[in-house]
């Protein structure tokens, strides 16, 4: 019956994903990015008789949260791609006799 059961399947929306969802998905986001901070530090302390190493550290510490606001921040891009929409197929009316000939 249903001749598209193999391929993509088909989408009943083209909308996006809901507010709810994109704030969730930011705060993970703005999580991660903060949480990587405080190895920096921490790995900063522990390499202090290594002072270019603890300096470099420190550096790559510092624009963390700046970074994690503005990429938080920003809402993902619409998608381009056009949804795979399902598209009927058309039959041609043919009357009984025409059907036992094909056969």
């Amino acid at each position: 019956m249903n001749s598209h059961r193999g391929e993509q399947p088909v989408l009943i929306t083209s909308a996006a994903p809901s507010y709810q969802d994109q704030l969730t998905a930011r705060r993970r986001r703005y999580a991660l990015i903060m949480s990587m901070r405080i190895p920096c530090i921490v790995l900063a302390v522990l390499f202090a008789q290594v002072w270019w190493l603890a300096l470099g550290l420190i550096l790559l510490s510092v624009p963390l949260p700046w970074m994690a606001v503005l990429i938080a921040n920003d809402r993902p891009p619409r998608k381009a791609e056009k949804p795979h929409k399902m598209t009927p197929t058309r039959r041609a009316l043919t009357t009984a006799a025409e059907n036992r000939s094909s056969r």
